[in-house]
């Protein structure tokens, strides 16, 4: 497996490591849920390091990621980042990214188990449309990290003024000491706090700089396991759970990264269709299949992934993603079901195996951080 140039800092702090798409990378450091409540409450760091940075230059940049990605990106100003769709021709996702405008070129963050998928998605599309672009994937040269949490601004604020001024989606570069660094503030916690980029080469000494807190204890490390129930309290959709290539983005609620109009504006640079426009159209026309939604589970058994939601005596749909919510000290999961089966404050039936628990229909996400 590949390691991250974070490997050493892991091992330090006694991280369990599991693969993950093919890297070796900290599922917990102890315990789970102390990991998660120490973000919520103050800060936690994250490798991130696996997640694909792929940078896009050239001639026809902006075309191409018009083709690509089912957002629209030419009215992106430089320095801001974006939440984006690869999509196939059936409208389904291949995989859902971030894209950073430079004032050279551009930059997709894309899942770590996609990075291969996507890479050569992309060099199919450059040849349909005979694009001139330069492709170039920088995700072994680089590291990348998630600083995250309500305390995490203040600390930031001791090392650069800048970066607590950044606006949600934004992103700036910034030279500390020796270390080149680009700084986002995107999030995938429901918690504020920054991403930060840098040569892999660099990482080590970069992670302790950052995080240097003199014993304070308000940054600390945290694997994937608080990751992902952090990211389901916030309703943040995963790919291989809430997304796929046989999911659509309107389905999963994402309607506001879908611009069906990207071939209609009156004014600015010609904007051409992105893949998978004519299914989507359809599918906006007649409605989705299915609809996401959230459930808070009556007692103390999680649903995971593939379990049935019943309503009525059948079954309406499915789980896509479930955990014991430390915030909430209650069962949550998201999940798919038939538009217009149940409303907010019904109950369904999920059957485990010989039994069945009940559970409460919400909105998502469960969890908002505080103002």
């Amino acid at each position: 497996m590949k390691r991250t140039a974070f490997y050493n800092y892991h091992t330090d702090h006694g991280a369990k490591f599991v693969d993950f798409a093919g890297w070796e990378m900290p599922i917990h450091y102890g315990s789970i849920i102390d990991e998660h409540n120490q973000c919520r409450s103050s800060g936690s760091v994250f490798d991130v390091s696996h997640m694909g940075r792929v940078r896009i230059s050239g001639r026809h940049a902006r075309k191409f990621l018009e083709t690509l990605l089912a957002r629209k990106v030419s009215d992106m100003v430089e320095g801001q980042a974006r939440y984006a769709l690869v999509c196939n021709e059936n409208g389904g996702v291949i995989d859902d990214v971030l894209v950073y405008r430079f004032p050279d070129d551009w930059m997709l963050v894309v899942n770590a188990s996609n990075r291969a998928k996507v890479l050569e998605h992309m060099e199919a599309v450059v040849k349909q449309f005979a694009y001139t672009i330069k492709v170039e994937d920088t995700t072994e040269s680089t590291a990348m990290i998630a600083v995250q949490g309500p305390k995490v601004m203040d600390k930031i604020a001791g090392f650069s003024k800048e970066v607590p001024t950044l606006k949600n989606y934004r992103f700036c570069e910034k030279n500390l000491m020796i270390l080149k660094m680009i700084i986002s503030r995107t999030g995938y916690t429901g918690e504020d706090g920054i991403e930060v980029i840098l040569g892999a080469k660099m990482a080590p000494m970069a992670i302790k700089l950052l995080l240097k807190d003199k014993g304070e204890g308000i940054v600390k490390p945290a694997g994937l396991g608080a990751r992902d129930t952090l990211r389901i309290e916030a309703g943040m959709p995963l790919y291989g759970h809430e997304l796929d290539e046989h999911t659509d983005p309107l389905s999963a609620g994402l309607k506001f990264a879908v611009a069906l109009d990207k071939d209609k504006a009156e004014e600015g640079p010609a904007i051409p269709r992105f893949i998978g426009q004519d299914a989507l159209e359809q599918i906006a026309a007649e409605g989705p299949s299915k609809q996401l939604v959230g459930l808070k589970i009556d007692g103390k058994r999680t649903p995971r992934q593939g379990c049935e939601v019943h309503a009525n005596g059948s079954q309406i749909g499915a789980v896509t993603s479930g955990c014991m919510s430390p915030t909430l000290g209650v069962p949550i999961a998201m999940a798919y079901v038939t538009p217009g089966s149940v409303s907010e404050g019904d109950t369904v039936q999920l059957p485990m195996g010989s039994s069945e628990i009940e559970a409460a229909v919400c909105k998502l996400p469960f969890y908002k951080r505080p103002n």
